[in-house]
């Protein structure tokens, strides 16, 4: 570690990455179990991407309209802001880590900040180091994306993007909008959509609501999840919303922007029931939503053990305290299997107690294990379809960055073996751009497999692990040693 590093090293008893349900909790927990805490935040303010909310230096006291679990959240930010004041968090938001490693002093974590480039801007203009002997990891997910034709227009986003932009800026992104995908999460999207005032024209779930017959013992332990469907039926309702099962975007229509969608009705394998087709025109927005991919670089530069989850997703193996197979690192939400912010909240309480040393019992764990099992029953109802791969052609665009196309990508697999992510990356450089295949390495993986196979392990960990997790200053790189603490 150089002079310049250690001068600006922050020293703790555990450091938290990510401010979101699961690492709000973990911090409040170890905090109040004694510890003093570095949290370490890509956000400006706390709460993550389902708690993200306006800025609170235009709006101080947000009523958290839209949002579930705000209760929860003003709680949890309380204390935070308590432990704050106290001097037991210490708070760094605005940073993103692009390195952690694993010395004999515990963790170094180190970090750049998100606004890179964009001085003025009021937050860090230089990234810092924390050194902790535990560490928190809870990085959140991002939307899984499937490519169609057309999906590289301006106008389509991710679902979440969408409700992202309504929430941290209080407007839409546009008027008229049709989201499709498959999962409970499609529904707050377009009730979100409407309560601001935006028109939905169609709701395209690609599964069937019996897909929950053999799962209802699992739904039935979480009553909550059903008030909430019973409150986006009302919001459906009242704005008519359509909402078609069976459904899928086949096609996004447009020259230069987006002005339509081609859908047809599959079956349950996601194939296409010809002469069911039908076009959707004046849209201007089309957000696509197939569940959520764990942010894994972090977890998997440490070397955590992994395994797949019932979504086909890679996340991390860990124990009852949250603890992975590395000594001393824990893991909360989405990284351990996306299951929901309740269930990220849990995680994170006994993930920051346990690194506290303060682990917890009782009815948190048998509520994780409820929380869990709707989990894997909402994954098993709203999979992917098996079939997806049959709605491309070869011209479709996979690789947005690299502008990398299905037909090269199955040309690799056929004619030179590329059947993993990595092989993929170096035959076709599917991945190799800007966003290092965050957004088309699940598409790319299962593509190298070929129909109806899903992607491995190890083909996902390839493709998620990366030497830097963030975009880093060339500076700061020139300032690592290599010497361990």
């Amino acid at each position: 570690m150089s002079a310049a590093e250690k001068a600006r090293t922050t020293h703790a008893d555990v450091a938290v990455v990510g401010a979101g349900p699961a690492g709000l909790a973990a911090a409040v927990a170890a905090a109040e179990a004694g510890a003093f805490v570095v949290v370490v935040d890509a956000g400006t303010q706390p709460g993550g991407q389902f708690w993200r909310h306006r800025p609170e230096t235009a709006v101080p006291n947000p009523d958290g309209k839209g949002h579930h679990g705000w209760r929860t959240y003003v709680d949890l930010r309380a204390r935070f802001d308590t432990a704050c004041q106290q001097g037991r968090i210490t708070y760094f938001p605005g940073l993103q880590v692009w390195m952690a490693q694993k010395v004999e002093a515990g963790f170094i974590v180190r970090t750049t900040p998100t606004n890179a480039g964009c001085p003025g801007s009021g937050y860090h203009e230089s990234g810092s180091t924390v050194l902790v002997p535990r560490l928190v990891l809870c990085p959140g997910g991002y939307d899984r994306q499937l490519p169609v034709p057309g999906w590289d227009l301006p106008g389509v986003m991710a679902a979440g993007g969408i409700q992202a932009f309504i929430k941290g800026n209080g407007a839409l992104p546009g008027r008229r909008y049709v989201i499709a995908g498959t999962g409970p999460f499609l529904l707050p999207v377009a009730a979100g959509i409407a309560d601001a005032g935006g028109k939905v024209v169609a709701v395209l779930e690609s599964s069937s609501p019996t897909a929950w017959l053999p799962h209802l013992k699992a739904a039935a332990g979480v009553p909550g999840k059903a008030l909430e469907g019973a409150e986006y039926a009302a919001i459906f309702a009242g704005h008519r919303i359509p909402y078609r099962t069976r459904s899928i975007v086949t096609e996004v229509l447009g020259a230069g922007r987006v002005h339509g969608v081609r859908t047809s009705k599959v079956d349950a394998e996601g194939k296409v029931r010809h002469g069911t087709e039908h076009v959707y025109e004046d849209i201007d927005v089309v957000g696509f939503g197939w569940g959520f991919t764990p942010q894994m670089e972090l977890p998997l530069a440490l070397g955590v053990e992994t395994r797949l989850d019932a979504d086909g997703s890679l996340v991390g193996v860990v124990d009852e305290r949250q603890e992975s197979t590395v000594p001393g690192l824990f893991l909360a939400g989405e990284v351990t299997g996306v299951g929901g912010a309740s269930l990220a909240v849990l995680e994170g309480l006994a993930a920051g107690g346990s690194a506290a040393g303060n682990p917890g019992t009782g009815a948190a764990s048998r509520d994780a294990a409820r929380h869990r099992r709707f989990a894997e029953a909402m994954h098993r109802a709203h999979p992917i379809p098996e079939a997806w791969q049959d709605w491309l052609t070869p011209e479709t665009i996979v690789c947005r960055c690299e502008e990398v196309t299905a037909g090269q990508i199955t040309e690799a697999r056929e004619s030179l073996g590329a059947r993993d992510a990595r092989t993929l990356k170096s035959f076709t450089r599917a991945g190799m751009g800007w966003c290092q295949g965050r957004v088309c390495g699940f598409a790319a993986a299962c593509l190298g497999t070929g129909h109806g196979n899903a992607p491995t392990a190890e083909s996902l960990s390839a493709s998620a692990k990366r030497p830097l997790s963030a975009p880093v200053a060339i500076g700061e790189l020139a300032e690592l040693e290599t010497n361990n603490l």
